[in-house]
């Protein structure tokens, strides 16, 4: 494919959340623009978005019932892993949904009554990264940005930060690049809400990432140089440069080695891979119960994929840019 037929591949309209990206984010078509607000109102109804708003149960999760034990509270809307609420919350607020779906504002109400409520049985408010970095990350792209029990997650992931600028999960060690969920959730706060305490906290983790060229950290590590979609807590080259591109780094030269990876990733016909389906680790570093899962995909591996090469010519657009 050459470059526009790449382009007319993602305007397709089986799939209107690709599209409505494209035309925004490759073709720089406004939000009042018919061709957009078209794509827009489709998403809910017609491909991925739509085949995961199927599945959903009347009062707004995906489990198959409410927890009866002290157990099932406390694993409730998180597992199994990348099958239960959160994780079908996350990939659809990636795809665009927001709070103007009440089938959206059912599930959000049901993260607020079971993981952000300080009178639940569990709540978020001290949790590790990884899962409030997503939840904060999928609330605020819903429209939740402002809700007080958001800012509440959003004071622990600053609290949190480490003094080299990252995010981990373990108190007292350094920070990691597989801990990018909770600088993803400061990117999802629209720019003009952010506090001072906000944009600090981004240049400080923007800058651990940058010192590091997006992958070296110790020995190399073969699943950051695979591309997956949904991304669930697991980091990759592709997240780190959609990620620093978004938040304005698109020029700075310690981008480079990366860009140049995801430039030799590049197919023929201009496409690129969704090389693996997460989880894509040593079952060493995981956790038991994920050797037994079904992951979420929305796409098969090992073929061209439409969200993948959507997210790289993003990333490639804005570099050209900035140049």
């Amino acid at each position: 494919m050459a470059e526009n037929s790449v382009v007319e591949w993602l305007l397709e309209e089986n799939q209107p959340c690709v599209r409505y990206y494209a035309l925004t984010g490759l073709l720089d078509r406004g939000n009042h623009d018919p061709e957009v607000r078209a794509a827009r109102r489709r998403i809910p109804h017609t491909g991925w978005a739509s085949d995961i708003l199927k599945r959903q149960g009347p009062n707004g999760f995906w489990e198959r019932r409410e927890p009866r034990t002290v157990k099932e509270y406390l694993f409730f809307l998180w597992f199994p892993e990348f099958s239960a609420t959160i994780w079908s919350a996350i990939v659809l607020a990636d795809l665009g949904l927001t709070k103007a779906d009440p089938r959206i504002r059912k599930t959000a109400e049901r993260l607020f009554e079971y993981k952000l409520g300080l009178s639940s049985m569990i709540n978020l408010y001290h949790e590790e990264m990884c899962a409030v970095g997503n939840a904060a990350g999928a609330l605020a792209r819903f429209g939740y940005e402002g809700d007080p029990r958001v800012r509440r997650l959003y004071d622990w992931i600053l609290d949190d930060q480490r003094s080299d600028g990252g995010w981990n999960c373990s108190q007292g060690t350094p920070g990691t690049l597989e801990r990018w969920e909770p600088l993803a959730a400061l990117a999802a706060v629209p720019k003009s809400k952010r506090s001072n305490r906000i944009e600090r906290s981004i240049q400080r983790g923007a800058e651990f990432y940058l010192q590091r060229g997006l992958f070296r950290e110790g020995s190399r590590y073969a699943p950051w140089f695979r591309f997956h979609y949904p991304h669930h807590y697991f980091y990759d080259v592709l997240v780190g440069l959609d990620l620093l591109t978004n938040l304005g780094y698109a020029d700075d030269r310690r981008l480079r080695p990366a860009l140049q990876i995801l430039r030799e990733k590049r197919r023929n016909d201009g496409s690129w891979l969704l090389d693996r389906a997460n989880p894509d680790a040593p079952a060493s570093l995981l956790h038991l119960h994920v050797n037994k899962v079904r992951p979420l995909q929305l796409e098969p591996p090992g073929r061209p994929s439409k969200w993948i090469t959507l997210t790289a010519l993003r990333v490639l657009k804005k570099v050209d840019e900035a140049s």
